[in-house]
């Protein structure tokens, strides 16, 4: 599922944001299916991350490209986006819409976290 490397990388580093993506993936996959037609926005709650964080060192800006099924890019030096990443590719329906399309999911410093669509 992730490449070389990254599962260690996963066991080693806490699952601090986990819960926080946790609450977050139900609406994450609605908008994936969505993100079919035209990219798609959610705004988080950045007192989630800041809370559960080291605050802004921990980097509140990534990009993961999800190519068939799988993290097709290094997002080891992002806690949030390993975490994201994990939550999303443990959980089945989600799997199954990865393997539908290729996405890139980034979140931006106005903690926006963007979807879009890359078409096979």
């Amino acid at each position: 599922m992730l490449p070389a490397g990254h599962k260690k990388n996963l066991k080693l580093i806490s699952y601090m944001y986990n819960h926080i993506w946790k609450k977050y993936l139900p609406i994450v996959k609605i908008l994936m299916k969505k993100s079919s037609t035209e990219d798609q926005v959610l705004a988080l709650n950045r007192v989630d991350f800041e809370r559960a964080g080291t605050g802004r060192k921990a980097g509140y800006k990534f990009l993961i490209q999800f190519t068939e099924g799988k993290v097709g890019n290094v997002i080891s030096g992002s806690d949030l986006a390993m975490h994201l990443a994990q939550v999303i590719l443990e959980d089945e329906g989600a799997r199954t819409i990865l393997n539908e399309n290729n996405y890139e999911v980034s979140l931006n410093t106005k903690f926006q976290l963007t979807i879009k669509n890359i078409p096979k």
